[in-house]
This record gives structure tokens, C-alpha cells and sequence, in this order.
């Protein structure tokens, strides 16, 4: 098993794919990786000789920002918001969707399970 960036990325799937377990590492970046170290896109990961995994390594420390320091980055921007207390600051404070989305039938996501009003009763005609 390969480890790249603190991760374990599987061994019997191909490269782009699995490269693509990485935190910050998506479709198009997985893509511009194996191009840039010429590595044939039916190749799969224990197909790899050290000296590939090594350079994949440096290249992915060197250029693009992952896991643990990407991670951190998005938590401190948030956090700028928050003291700020700028709008998009006050909606992740109270856990509420930040981009404009509607809250009053869906946002379950951000606001949690629904939870019952006491005391409201259906009206019965």
C-alpha cells in the first residue's frame, strides 16, 4: 500500500482514481499529476516502482496544497468570518446554510432533524 500525504491510497485501483483519496486532490488535479510524471492512465498503483511513488511524493509536497494544511487553511478562513461577524460569519455560527439557500422547508443538512413545536396540535374539522 502506497502513502502519500499521510494517506494509505489503494493499491489495485489505477493511479488517477486513487490518487483522488487525498484531501484536495479531485478529478482534474489527479489528472495533471500523472500527466506531468508520464504515467500511463491504465497503470495501476502496485504497478508503481518506488521511484514513481517517491516522485508522485514531491510532487504533490511541492505544488499542491493537502489534507492536514488544506484542512487548517478552510478552518482558519472560517473562523476570520466568524470573529469578523460578517453575515457569512453569523450563518456558519448558528449552523445555517451560508450561501443563500432557502431555510424555511429544506437546509436539513445544516440545521440537524426536524424538531416537533410542543403544544401545536392539527385542527381537525
Amino acid at each position: 500500500m502506497a502513502r502519500i500525504a499521510g494517506v494509505n491510497i489503494p493499491t489495485n485501483k489505477r493511479v488517477k482514481i486513487s490518487l483522488r483519496y487525498i484531501f484536495g486532490i479531485g478529478p482534474a488535479k489527479s489528472e495533471e499529476i500523472c500527466t506531468r510524471l508520464a504515467i500511463p492512465e491504465s497503470r495501476r498503483v502496485n504497478q508503481l516502482s518506488d521511484d514513481e511513488v517517491l516522485r508522485i511524493r514531491e510532487l504533490i509536497d511541492r505544488e499542491y496544497r493537502v489534507e492536514g494544511d488544506l484542512r487548517r487553511e478552510t478552518a482558519m478562513n472560517i473562523k476570520r468570518l466568524m470573529d469578523l461577524g460578517c453575515y457569512r460569519g453569523l450563518r456558519h455560527r448558528r449552523g445555517l446554510p451560508v450561501r443563500g439557500q432557502r431555510t424555511h422547508t429544506n437546509a436539513r443538512t445544516r440545521k440537524g432533524k426536524a424538531v416537533a413545536i410542543a403544544g401545536k396540535k392539527k385542527v381537525t374539522k
